[in-house]
């Protein structure tokens, strides 16, 4: 196997461990005020609301502040609402 192969093999794996896949939820308006919901962030039905908050999240997190939900800002936007609702679980019990 080729060295890059084996790149592959091996980043494939460490991401399952840290939660990469191929598949992310849809960059629609629900969904992503569902995530930003998990964060604690209430965005109304406004379309340029809901880009300056994803504009924020990106600039936040690193990625270019567009304000267009890619697969990145999605994959992110889902880890770090899986964080928000762990972190909220645990200090429900």
């Amino acid at each position: 196997m080729s060295a890059r192969g084996m790149l592959s093999v091996v980043g494939t794996a460490v991401g399952g461990l840290i939660g990469w896949t191929d598949h992310t939820p849809p960059a629609d308006p629900v969904t992503l005020r569902a995530l930003f919901a998990d964060l604690g962030v209430t965005i109304g039905p406004d379309a340029a609301e809901l880009a300056e908050a994803v504009r924020y999240f990106q600039a936040r997190t690193g990625l270019d502040a567009d304000g267009e939900a890619g697969p990145e800002t999605v994959h992110l936007l889902v880890r770090y609402a899986a964080g928000a609702r762990d972190r909220h679980l645990l200090h429900a019990a």
